[in-house]
């Protein structure tokens, strides 16, 4: 077997990608104070074909040296918007017909190994901040709370790492869809 190079693997210019079918899943990142875990997002959001990134509070945006830096460029061909509110922005996502789901270990909470959602219904996954998760208000804003079964002594994730997880979990549903 031969391994192909990074120009041989036939990936899409920005501007195809862009217009690529995309998954009915939305990334919220609610003041997430890591800009290389924005750009993390980013990048992930881009592999497995998210249609936007909400980015609230805090949150960085682009253009940064930071956000790029982690990225690759992601930032680019993921469509975003920025909200200085995030309960403005679930608001207004709500309005758009998504279900608003906080990705927090909350109670109650569905376990992924649980997880219902067969890729129809556009879906809201709503991040937090590193250290403190979710407000308040913005888990009472949600439909309901998804979490990620875990067995370590830690029970945490770098929320980069989960929202990887929950990207291609999403993306898996959404392609093998029957319809």
């Amino acid at each position: 077997m031969r391994l192909k190079s990074m120009n041989e693997l036939n990936r899409p210019p920005v501007e195809q990608s862009k217009n690529n079918p995309k998954i009915p899943v939305v990334a919220v990142l609610a003041n997430l104070r890591s800009l290389q875990n924005v750009g993390s997002i980013f990048r992930s959001a881009d592999a497995f074909g998210l249609k936007e990134i909400i980015l609230c509070g805090y949150t960085g945006r682009p253009p940064h040296r930071d956000i790029h830096k982690a990225a690759l460029g992601a930032e680019e061909s993921v469509a975003w918007r920025a909200w200085d509110n995030p309960l403005e922005a679930l608001e207004h996502l709500r309005s758009e017909g998504y279900t608003l789901v906080a990705v927090e270990q909350a109670e109650p909470s569905v376990s992924l190994a649980n997880w219902s959602w067969e890729g129809h219904q556009p879906m809201a996954l709503i991040f937090g901040n590193e250290v403190d998760g979710l407000d308040s208000s913005i888990l009472k804003a949600c439909d309901w709370a998804l979490e990620l079964p875990q067995w370590g002594c830690k029970h945490s994730l770098n929320v980069s790492v989960c929202a990887g997880i929950l990207f291609w979990e999403s993306a898996r549903r959404v392609m093998h869809d029957p319809r």
